[in-house]
């Protein structure tokens, strides 16, 4: 048997401390609670709902709730820093609002795909190492907290709350990026329902190979541009949350995997071939196919 690589063990704690230094630079000037602010709070309920939802995964040796897991951390822990933030104002309100309605619709999209396939593929060879497994699950943690950092430091700051240039431009950019991403992921179960194995290469899909991330990276654009004006000094680390989501999407879990999913299922069709050809892999083409 093959020996084990020893990084393994550093992944848990190496993701820990990634968290603890964004909660660190994101509270500077953030409202507390006594001794702790309110973002530290925030980014540590995250990780610690991941841990909890592990236990009966591991047990039950399923990933089947875990994006339900990430959408519900989303959710709870925005309503949260909601709760219990002294300044309400409209930038606050739109921006718990703006994730709140996301994640509901996407992890509730997510988990109905996954339930109906039975499980997601990418967990087939993590689940029975618990190491690895658990690890999964902090990086999801540290997932959801670097995604919305930009909105919970805002919303937790003591910076600007009301409607500005800002707001209106975000929240255009929020809304076309979140109709790209409904309409893409409508259009591809419309498709695969009635062509099961078959490349999806209709309406958005015609227009890009991923117009669904495309989407995802636009609407989080819009609310980094939302909670700008709120945000100042260590706080705009905040601004990483869209270039997390971009990197993440284009570089690491997304596009990649897909694509070479996809090579390895229909490289030798020429239809296929022409497709990848003629259609970019992200930014949508504006003139029809």
């Amino acid at each position: 048997m093959a020996a084990r690589s020893p990084v393994r063990f550093l992944v848990v704690p190496g993701v820990v401390v990634l968290g603890a230094l964004l909660a660190w630079a994101g509270s500077s000037g953030g409202e507390r609670l006594d001794w702790l602010p309110v973002f530290a709070l925030a980014v540590a309920v995250a990780y610690v709902v991941q841990w909890i939802a592990f236990i009966p995964a591991w047990q039950k040796q399923t990933e089947v709730h875990f994006d339900l897991t990430g959408a519900l951390t989303y959710i709870s822990v925005t309503l949260l820093v909601l709760g219990l933030v002294d300044e309400r104002g409209p930038r606050t309100l739109l921006l718990a609002g703006l994730i709140v309605v996301w994640a509901a619709r996407l992890g509730s999209f997510l988990f109905l795909r996954v339930r109906g396939a039975g499980g997601d593929g990418r967990f087939d060879h993590i689940k029975p190492d618990p190491l690895r497994f658990l690890g999964v699950w902090t990086v999801q943690g540290l997932w959801v907290s670097l995604t919305a950092a930009a909105a919970w430091i805002a919303m937790s700051g003591r910076g600007d709350q009301g409607i500005d240039v800002f707001t209106v431009v975000g929240a255009l950019i929020w809304v076309t990026g979140f109709t790209i991403e409904v309409v893409a992921d409508t259009q591809k179960s419309a498709f695969n329902r009635k062509h099961k194995g078959r490349f999806v290469d209709v309406g958005l899909w015609s227009r890009s190979r991923h117009p669904n991330y495309f989407g995802e990276i636009l609407l989080w654009i819009g609310i980094a541009v939302i909670a700008l004006p709120a945000l100042s000094g260590w706080q705009l680390v905040g601004l990483i949350s869209p270039v997390f989501v971009t990197l993440l999407l284009t570089r690491v879990s997304g596009i990649p995997l897909l694509e070479k999913r996809a090579e390895k299922k229909w490289g030798a069709d020429p239809a296929y071939r022409e497709y990848v050809e003629q259609t970019p892999v992200l930014l949508p083409r504006l003139t029809a196919p």
